[in-house]
This record gives C-alpha cells, sequence and structure tokens, in this order.
C-alpha cells in the first residue's frame, strides 16, 4: 500500500507517494470521516442537459402529439356536448331563446320581428306560470285519483273473483285474480331490480357517449385538435353556423358588433341555404350600417372563411336591399368537367335562328345555359388561349343546322380553328397578315351594303339571317394597313373602315337579319373601341387580369352586380365565361351569369359540321368578298330545264335556289318575270293557266344575246 505526501518544492506542492507498513495500515483504518472522499461524483450539467433533451424528445414526438389531441379533442368534445346540452335545456325551460331573438331582431333593424318574438316569450310566460299553478294543486288531485283507482280496481279484481268461482263452484277462486296481481308485481320487483343494477352501470357511460357525439357533432373541440380534414374544411357541408361565423370573421366592425348583440342566433340573417347545382346558395340580409360593397370586396377572405378557394365562391346582388346572395361549390367541385355537348351526343340535334337556343353549358347551379341568338350582336373576350375560339365556334355549329343561315367568316388567327365551315360559310377567310384584314373588312362592307339593300327593299325584314363572325378581332382594329386614299383599314377612330363597318351593322343590321359576332382577346380601348363593344346584345368574357379590362369586356353594370371574370383563373378556369345580355336566361335581379361552357374539340367539330352540311344545298366558300362571280342567270335557268321543255315558274325558282341559294334565295315570282320581260321570253302560260319557262325561248334569248356580244366586239 502507498500514502501520498505533499511537500513544498521551490514553492510548488509536490506529491509523492510512499509505502504504508502494516501497522501504518491498521492506525488508519480508523480515519475520521470528514477526511473519507466519497466513491460517487454529484451529477453534473451535462446529466440535467440529458435529462432535458429525453423529455423534450418524449414530448415533443409524433405518438405523445397525437395521444394529446386524442385527449384534449374528445374531451372538448364532451365538455362542449354537455355545455350544448345544458343550454337546449335551459332554452327549453326558460324564455332566454326569445330574449336572444328579440335582440337579434332589434340589431338587424327588423321592429317588427322584435314585436312578434315579445308576444311569443309572454305567451310562453303565461303557459309556464299556468303550468306551474296547476303544480300547487295537483298533490290533493293526485291522491283523489289514487284513492279512486284503488278502489276500482279491488272492486274489479273482486268481481273477476266471484264470476270465476261461480263458473268453477270453487270459493277459493275469488282471491285468484287479486293473487295473481300481487305475483305479476313480485316478478316485476324481482326483474326491475335486475335490470336497475346493470342500467345504473350503463346509463351513466351512455349519457357520457350522447354528451360526447353532440359535441363531436358540432365540432367543439380547440381547433388544433380537430382531425385534418375537419380542420381544413375539406368536404364539410355549409352550415347557418359556418356562414355566420365567415360573415362575423371578414372585419366588418359593423357587421361583428350586431353578429355579437344577436348572439348565437345570428343565422336570421339567412335564408334556407339551398342545394344548386355542385354547391348551395343562400341569401344573407346584412344589418343596418353595413353595405353589400364591403362584402363584395372581401371575396377572398371570406372564401377562406368558409373553408373553400377564392373561385369556389361567387357573390351577386339579388333585388332585396342590403342583401348578398351567396353560391358556394363543394370543394373541388368546379374542377371537374360538365360532360360533352348535346351537339356531340345527339345525332339529330337540329337548330332555328328565331325560337331556338343554343346549347352553350351549364351554369352554376347545374342547369343548362341555353342562349338565343336571335337578331342578336355577339362578343366574346377574354385573354389568349383560355377557349375563346371554342366557345365561339360551339354557337356556330349549332346554328349550321339551321339551313336558312348564312356565314361569312373571318379567322384572323388562320390556324385551322374554323377550316370545318368550308362548304358551310360563303366567305371564310383565314390568316393574320394585313392583306387578311383588308379582305374581312371588305367582308365586312359588302354585309353593309347587303344590309342597306335589304333596308330599302319591302321584303327586307323578312331575308334570310347573315351572321358575320370576326375570330382574333383585335388584329383588324390594331392594323395599321391603308387603302389608295389613305383611308386606315384598322384602327378604332370613325375613319377606320372595319370599325365603321361593324359600327353600321351595330346601328341598323338587327333590323333586317344581318348580324355580328366578334371574338377579342385582351379587351382594351385600342382594340376593343368603346362604341363596338356597346353595340353587342350579348357580351361575354373568360379570365382577364384586370377589373378594367373585365368592366371593358361586360360593362359597369355586371361588375357592380357581381361579375368577375378577372377573378378566374387563368388557365384552370379554360371555357368558362361571365355572359351579360338579354339573350340568356338571368335570375331574376341579376344582371350576369357564370356559364362553364361544353368544348367541342376539333374532330368532334369537322363531324357536326359535316352533318349541317347534309341538311343544306351546297354552298361554294370564296376566300374573299371581292372575289364573288357575276352570275349568269339565263345560263343557271337553262341549267335547271335540263331536258325538259318547259317548267312551271314556281319550281324554276326553287331550283335556282338550290344551285346558288346565296343569289336566289330571295327571288319572287315578280324578279324571274322581269329577268324573263328583259330578255323577249315574254308571258307563257299552259292550259291550266300556270305560268311556266319555255326552254326553246330561253336558249334563243342567249343566243340572241351571244349574236349581239359579237356585234358589239367586231364593232
Amino acid at each position: 500500500m502507498t500514502e501520498s505526501i505533499v511537500r513544498p518544492v521551490n514553492g510548488h506542492a509536490i506529491e509523492k507517494l510512499r509505502p504504508i507498513s502494516p501497522d501504518a495500515l491498521d492506525k488508519t483504518t480508523t480515519a475520521p470521516a470528514n477526511l473519507v472522499k466519497p466513491l460517487v461524483k454529484p451529477p453534473g450539467p451535462r446529466l440535467y442537459v440529458r435529462a432535458g433533451r429525453a423529455v423534450k424528445h418524449v414530448a415533443t414526438h409524433d405518438r405523445t402529439r397525437t395521444a394529446g389531441h386524442l385527449v384534449v379533442r374528445h374531451g372538448g368534445y364532451l365538455a362542449g356536448g354537455t355545455r350544448i346540452v345544458i343550454r337546449r335545456a335551459w332554452d327549453a325551460r326558460s324564455a332566454a331563446r326569445y330574449e336572444r331573438m328579440i335582440r337579434a331582431a332589434e340589431a338587424a333593424g327588423n321592429l317588427e320581428e322584435a314585436k312578434e318574438w315579445e308576444e311569443r316569450g309572454q305567451q310562453f310566460r303565461a303557459a309556464r306560470h299556468r303550468r306551474r299553478m296547476e303544480m300547487l294543486t295537483s298533490p290533493q288531485q293526485l291522491a283523489k285519483s289514487a284513492v279512486a283507482g284503488t278502489a276500482v280496481g279491488a272492486g274489479l279484481l273482486l268481481g273477476t273473483g266471484v264470476a270465476l268461482a261461480v263458473a268453477n263452484k270453487d270459493i277459493s277462486d275469488v282471491l285468484a285474480p287479486t293473487l295473481f296481481l300481487v305475483d305479476a308485481i313480485r316478478w316485476a320487483v324481482i326483474i326491475g331490480t335486475v335490470v336497475w343494477g346493470v342500467a345504473s352501470m350503463i346509463l351513466p357511460w351512455a349519457i357520457l357517449a350522447g354528451l360526447w357525439a353532440v359535441g363531436r357533432q358540432m365540432h367543439t373541440a380547440p381547433e388544433w385538435a380537430l382531425p385534418a380534414n375537419v380542420r381544413s374544411g375539406d368536404g364539410a357541408p355549409i352550415t347557418p353556423s359556418i356562414v355566420v361565423t365567415a360573415m362575423r370573421d371578414l372585419g366588418v366592425s359593423a357587421l361583428k358588433a350586431a353578429i355579437k348583440e344577436m348572439g348565437d342566433v345570428g343565422a336570421q340573417m339567412l335564408s334556407l341555404i339551398t342545394i344548386a347545382g355542385c354547391g348551395v346558395e343562400v341569401d344573407v340580409h346584412l344589418p343596418s350600417g353595413v353595405s353589400t360593397a364591403e362584402i363584395q370586396s372581401r371575396r377572398r377572405k371570406l372564401a377562406e372563411n368558409l373553408n373553400r378557394h377564392e373561385h369556389e365562391v361567387f357573390i351577386t346582388i339579388p333585388p332585396s336591399p342590403r342583401t348578398v346572395r351567396l353560391w358556394i361549390a363543394d370543394s373541388g367541385a368546379l374542377d371537374e368537367p360538365i360532360g360533352p355537348s348535346p351537339l356531340v351526343t345527339d345525332m339529330d340535334v337540329t337548330a332555328n335562328y328565331k325560337t331556338g337556343r343554343a346549347p352553350w353549358g351549364q351554369d352554376l347551379r347545374g342547369d343548362a345555359a341555353l342562349i338565343s341568338l336571335f337578331q342578336r350582336m355577339l362578343l366574346i373576350t377574354g385573354l389568349s388561349n383560355q377557349g375563346k375560339t371554342a366557345s365561339l365556334r360551339a354557337l356556330a355549329l349549332w346554328l349550321a343546322s339551321d339551313p336558312t343561315v348564312e356565314f361569312r367568316l373571318g379567322d384572323l388567327k388562320g390556324v385551322g380553328d374554323w377550316a370545318m365551315f368550308k362548304g358551310l360559310a360563303t366567305v371564310l377567310i383565314e390568316g393574320p397578315t394585313d392583306e387578311h384584314v383588308m379582305a374581312v373588312t371588305e367582308m365586312a362592307e359588302e354585309a353593309v351594303r347587303e344590309m342597306n339593300r335589304r333596308l330599302l327593299s319591302p321584303d327586307g325584314k323578312t331575308a334570310h339571317p347573315i351572321v358575320v363572325i370576326v375570330d382574333e378581332a383585335q388584329v383588324a382594329y390594331g392594323s395599321g394597313a391603308v387603302d389608295g386614299n389613305k383611308i386606315p383599314y384598322g384602327g378604332s377612330k370613325a375613319t377606320s373602315r372595319y370599325f365603321r363597318a361593324i359600327k353600321a351593322i351595330h346601328d341598323q343590321g338587327r333590323a333586317v337579319n344581318i348580324t355580328t359576332w366578334e371574338g377579342t382577346q385582351d379587351p382594351t380601348n385600342e382594340n376593343l373601341p368603346k362604341r363596338s363593344r356597346e353595340g353587342n346584345h350579348i357580351r361575354s368574357s373568360l379570365v382577364l387580369g384586370t377589373e378594367s379590362q373585365a368592366r371593358m369586356a361586360i360593362g359597369d353594370a355586371a361588375i357592380d352586380g357581381g361579375a368577375a371574370p378577372h377573378k378566374l383563373r387563368q388557365g384552370l378556369d379554360k371555357g368558362t365565361v361571365v355572359v351579360a345580355g338579354d339573350g340568356i336566361k338571368l335570375a331574376a335581379g341579376q344582371t350576369s351569369v357564370t356559364v362553364r361552357t361544353h368544348y367541342i374539340d376539333e374532330d368532334h367539330a369537322k363531324e357536326i359540321a359535316e352533318r349541317a352540311k347534309q341538311r343544306r344545298s351546297a354552298v361554294t366558300t370564296r376566300a374573299a368578298a371581292e372575289s364573288v362571280e357575276e352570275v349568269d342567270a339565263l345560263a343557271d335557268i337553262a341549267f335547271v330545264l335540263a331536258d325538259l321543255p318547259r317548267m312551271r315558274t314556281q319550281e324554276v325558282l326553287q331550283r335556282l335556289a338550290e344551285k346558288n341559294p346565296q343569289e336566289y334565295r330571295e327571288w319572287t315570282p315578280g324578279d324571274l318575270k322581269q329577268l324573263l320581260d328583259d330578255v323577249g321570253h315574254g308571258e307563257y302560260k299552259t292550259d291550266g293557266g300556270r305560268m311556266h319557262v319555255s326552254r326553246e325561248r330561253i336558249e334563243r334569248a342567249i343566243e340572241e344575246r351571244g349574236q349581239a356580244d359579237d356585234e358589239a366586239t367586231e364593232a
């Protein structure tokens, strides 16, 4: 054994070890306690750090958090359910409900309703007082009834026993009914004792389960402890309490104060919540001091309060004053397709320009959106690649099934979106250059000349419909091309030839069945002049970038009424159109409707166009307005006569119209008579008294005309 010895060396303490003898060892075994060093060191700071980390790890572990959420959630369900049941019981036994209703009606400024609830409250108090007074006398009446009932029962049992004794000739049967009743009471007590024992154990748990179920249904647990799907609101149905809470939390102080004053009956502001298509609809009557504009300006916040995206909530203004109408979509419903167009699924679909309505799509309520095109100018606008051409083309494809309608079409994009109308349209111009703008302008000017001719004609109002369609019209308005007299084809000024032609048709074309449809991108005052856009009866818009563009597209009245094409999602809401005008059914007091249009792809569009071609006479499509060839009426009459020696005048007119409907569709017997008289054909009637056309006389007239032309050439 050794021991440590400390000796000073040159001012420093030096520790040395030396051997210890056995005798010294025996003497040191009884060293004082204060000289004995402990064998276990006290815990250092590292131990506390490790313990803290372990506790933190356990406290923040996912399993611990999940367990904590479960405890808080179900505890909240139980406590909240208890509170709700107690309050319901208190409401049933007191006039508290009527007091809240009165305060709510006063806060909403509805004094008539407040008086009505006050009368109901007085009736409830009077009935309650009457019941309490009746309870004071009920013990005496109960005692009298018990005595009377006992006497009657005893007499009945005794009478029954006497009847049995006489029948059985046994005096002991007199007490048989009484003994039977006593035995039944004994067994009822036995069974009741057993059942009560079980019920006394089950009943408290059943009561707790009922209270928990009420709390779970009303989501009384803290928000952070609720399940993720309930907390986010995905798929949660819209209830009055959710709507009232969303309105309360909009940040409108007057609205919040009014709802607070109403207590928990703020739902009286709401109409019935009704199913409307893929969502629900509810009217909210705002309290005094809150304007509808304040609610409209907070659309995003309201949608988030309702656990919806902004595009899933639409706010419009119904006829009732100080009221907003909310349409709230089911979560994700607007991202689902609406199904194919009837033009695709119904091979026998027909159209009628005057009385029919085009199946354009569905409104937000899920009802079919049908649009009348009769004598209506139409404008559709939106950002690029949002479905403008497809939406416009769908209307034209439907109308093509009416063989009386003539199309004159200019596609200033020129990528083949309208190629299927070759053979349907009398004019089809495709291309984005200045030359194409010139041709489209001349096409519109030709329609103006036809309009003026009809206005001067007695039969102009009954002439066949002509629809002038210009897709990508912003190219025409923005063109810098000028004619030989330095007059611009494009532009938004009054000197623009295209603008003047469109404006002229807007002014008077409707009276003689000549209308224009324009499709344009990114509306501004430069590429969609004010006088041009306001001349349209139907104004529609897909998604736009700003509110100012939306006002240009569909007008101030529609935007102020809640229309919001600038709130649609670019790329996601393709084909969704906000429509304002008189060509589509609008709800009472509404200025616009949102339509999810049917998408008809190019292949189906070609099939529909082919079916339309089979329903009408062959149409020769020309590439520009000025390329029309001069019509030789005599040659056409000779063609339709073929080998027949003669033909009735009415039949000649019919065959001419079939051969060239654009030229001869409007001809009358008077027009044909004038032509025949001019060439020396003269009147020709058969024995039946009907006018006929002679093939021999027509051929002679053609021959004489040819000789006259030869003589003129030689001269």
